[in-house]
């Protein structure tokens, strides 16, 4: 039955029986094929397939060239940021290596822009060989877009502590600017109340605007001037403008010390003119009653004091006059000679005075200076021989000169008319010459307990 079931079905009817039974996916195909001419439409489909293959590769390759193209641009502002931050060689190499990639950029990009130029896959007529060149080409020009980027993030991430040491110096460069505009806006404003004070204060006005160009620059920022030169003259500015500053709020404080001064100084030289005055009654006591060498020395005191306080007299005008022009430098320069003057001569003054009260006492009975000098003698020699047998000759030398010296002092004091300045002069060296001898004891064993 069977057999005779298959010889009764016609042709067209088995043929319908063979679509039935194919998988749907091939189903439209062959009905295009059998509507109109089987080999015909079957290779333009195979076209079409190669015509897609080699888009997909243009698709691929336009994705590679986008790809590379973002990452050199982000990588120049890297590479813009370091060379802007960091001045040293490294970073100048590593711009150095970039401009060469460049290079090797240009030329995988113009590679692709080529094997595009070339084929037309939208072409009605475009060939199936012509589909498969393309496709080969434009998947050689991805492969080697694809070979640059790849060397290019090796080459961005050996950059990365270059980078992140550039983006903290240029984190550096708006603090440090605000702390410099800062610190000018606080000069300005101490400098408006030392003038409310009364003070000109030309000088600090002119220093402060003379920052003004180095502030223009601030303000035009590190891209124009660089990320360490803004650093660098943010930091001079704000060193600038806060010394400016100080200076400013100590103005009122310094003009009143100085108006101080004065008036000390002009009282201590009219003082000192009052005491120059009773030096010469002073002289003629010891003229009268010692030794040409006992006063001699002294007798211009009266004339030098008096030239003293008339210099002091003239620079005190000219202080005065400096003070009132607000050349403080050189107001304080004038007030320290003014001193320096009248220091001089006041002791010279008093020199008078004491010589004829030292030499009074001396005369009246010259034992206790022998026995005070004497005992500053002792004193050394002991010192010189604790836990020695003998004392040390660097020492018992000066010592035992310091003693004939002392007795040729007493010597001396024979005669109607004795030296008693001599007298005393050599007493104070021979004291000096033990004090010396027993501070140089006392270092020699402290060191050697060290």
């Amino acid at each position: 039955m069977r057999a005779t079931f298959a010889r009764t079905v016609t042709a067209p009817a088995r043929e319908a029986l063979a679509l039935a039974l194919l998988p749907l996916p091939l189903l439209p195909l062959l009905v295009t094929a059998f509507a109109g001419g089987g080999t015909r439409r079957w290779g333009r489909f195979r076209g079409e397939d190669r015509r897609a293959r080699a888009q997909e590769a243009k698709d691929a390759a336009a994705t590679a060239f986008y790809e590379l193209d973002t990452a050199q641009r982000d990588l120049r502002i890297s590479i813009e940021t370091i060379t802007a931050a960091d001045p040293s060689p490294e970073a100048r190499r590593a711009a150095a290596d970039f401009a060469a990639f460049g290079q090797r950029i240009d030329e995988a990009s113009a590679g692709y822009i080529d094997a595009v130029d070339r084929f037309d896959l939208d072409r009605d007529d475009l060939e199936p060989a012509t589909a498969d060149r393309a496709r080969t080409e434009l998947g050689r020009a991805r492969d080697e877009l694809l070979r640059v980027k790849g060397d290019l993030d090796r080459f961005a991430q050996g950059l990365a502590p270059l980078l992140a040491r550039a983006e903290d110096r240029l984190a550096q460069v708006a603090p440090a600017a605000e702390r410099a505009r800062q610190a000018l806006r606080a000069a300005a404003d101490a400098l408006e109340t030392v003038r409310a004070a009364g003070l000109r204060s030309d000088a600090l006005a002119a220093r402060l605007a003379a920052l003004g160009p180095e502030l223009t620059k601030l303000n035009e920022g590190a891209g124009q001037h660089g990320v360490r030169e803004t650093v660098e003259r943010a930091e001079r500015l704000a060193r600038d403008a806060e010394a400016l500053r100080s200076e400013a709020a100590q103005l009122p404080e310094k003009a009143a010390g100085i108006d101080k001064r004065l008036v000390s100084l002009r009282t201590r030289a009219q003082a000192l003119a009052t005491r120059a005055a009773g030096v010469a009654p002073v002289l003629s006591e010891l003229r009268r009653r010692y030794s040409a060498a006992c006063w001699q020395d002294l007798q211009n005191v009266p004339e030098e004091a008096e030239r003293a306080v008339a210099q002091a007299e003239e620079r005190l005008a000219e202080a005065a006059a400096a003070r009132r022009e607000e050349r403080w430098a050189d107001a304080t320069a004038l007030l320290a000679t003014v001193r320096a003057l009248l220091g001089t001569s006041d002791e010279a003054v008093s020199a008078a005075g004491e010589r004829l009260r030292r030499l009074d006492e001396v005369a009246a009975g010259h034992e206790q200076e022998v026995e005070r000098t004497r005992f500053a003698l002792r004193d050394a020699q002991r010192l010189a021989m604790a836990g020695r047998s003998t004392p040390d000759p660097r020492h018992a030398r000066p010592l035992d000169d310091a003693v004939g010296r002392l007795e040729r002092a007493v010597a001396g004091l024979e005669g109607r008319h004795p030296d008693w300045w001599h007298f005393l002069t050599e007493t104070e060296a021979v004291r000096r010459t033990a004090a010396r001898v027993v501070e140089q004891i006392r270092e020699e064993r402290g060191a050697g307990r060290g």
